[in-house]
């Protein structure tokens, strides 16, 4: 049976890295705070976290960092957008005052340049954006949800997978003291089988001859 070494990772292990690592690329964190926390939570290195992730890890989760990096890019967007358009459009809108039966805005602003038609299209083109925005943030959430229960499934695997590794190794200790102590029981009459012959070999034996006199039988 192949020996476990001490550092190898675990598929528990593994799936901590993972999460850890997607939750920071979707906050738009650096994957080199992802790898600290792992180190402190799992006891190991941030270059050791970095090195497995690069190595072995990453590649499973191709699928999942694609919808992480989207989400940061949403939400960089959002943060974007929010500011620009209650600073600017609205507040151009909001600016707008009544003067002499016409409009005029105190930045200069007349419904020459402003109306009602614009205001409309402005509103409607917001409201197309926010729809879109969230149909896409409803499927990022449908797929985030799949991913997750992928990783339940795939825990529940994986501790399904170590109980029986632990009952494997458990019958196989079983088993092996049994071969211990079959073989000792077997060396033990071997050595008395070995003493036994000595024995008979070392007895002489005699028979009585013809005149009457005791002779040794070899």
């Amino acid at each position: 049976m192949t020996a476990v070494r001490q550092d190898a990772w675990s598929a528990e292990d593994d799936l901590i890295l993972a999460e850890v690592t997607l939750r920071h690329i979707r906050e738009g964190s650096t994957q080199l705070n992802a790898f600290e926390e792992v180190g402190e939570r799992i006891g190991r290195t941030a270059a050791a976290c970095g090195f497995r992730w690069n190595s072995c890890v990453r590649k499973k989760y191709e699928a999942a960092i694609s919808i992480a990096k989207a989400q940061r890019q949403k939400r960089n967007y959002m943060k974007k957008q929010t500011p620009l358009i209650a600073g600017s459009g609205m507040a151009s809108l909001a600016s707008v005052e009544m003067d002499d039966g016409g409009y005029r805005g105190s930045d200069g602003v007349t419904e020459e340049t402003i109306s009602i038609d614009a205001v409309i299209r402005f509103l409607r083109g917001w409201k197309s954006t926010v729809q879109e925005t969230n149909r896409q943030m409803k499927s990022l959430e449908k797929e985030l949800r799949e991913k997750e229960e992928e990783l339940a499934a795939l825990r529940e695997e994986n501790e399904r997978l170590s109980t029986q590794v632990n009952e494997v190794q458990t019958d196989y200790r079983v088993v092996n003291d049994d071969y211990k102590a079959l073989i000792q029981i077997m060396d033990r009459a071997r050595r008395l089988a070995f003493l036994n012959e000595e024995d008979e070999e070392s007895k002489s034996r005699f028979k009585m001859d013809a005149n009457g006199n005791l002779e040794r039988i070899e």
